[in-house]
């Protein structure tokens, strides 16, 4: 990914991929593709907003509470917040 938020790799092995995602505010990920089935933890209550090939859209995120997307989600992923805003992804291979 080619966006300005700060993402740190914590694990990665043969079963799953878990990195860190820290975004100052307007911050991004850059324009993706998800290659595998994947879990976002959010670390604080914040909101995002989605760039889709449909559009843009905003999502509530709330602390601790995951959700669970499939692989072949293509999207950017930006801060919403006047703050910094940060999640856990976890890739499942």
């Amino acid at each position: 990914m080619s966006g300005t938020a700060k993402a740190i790799k914590h694990i990665e092995n043969d079963k799953v991929i878990v990195t860190e995602y820290r975004f100052a505010p307007g911050a991004n990920t850059g324009w993706h593709r998800h290659g595998h089935d994947y879990v976002v933890v959010p670390l604080m209550d914040g909101k995002v907003k989605l760039l889709t090939k449909d559009g843009e859209s905003f999502a509530d995120m709330k602390k601790a509470v995951p959700y669970f997307r499939s692989e072949g989600v293509e999207h950017d992923v930006i801060n919403a917040n006047d703050t910094e805003y940060a999640f856990i992804e976890i890739e499942l291979k």
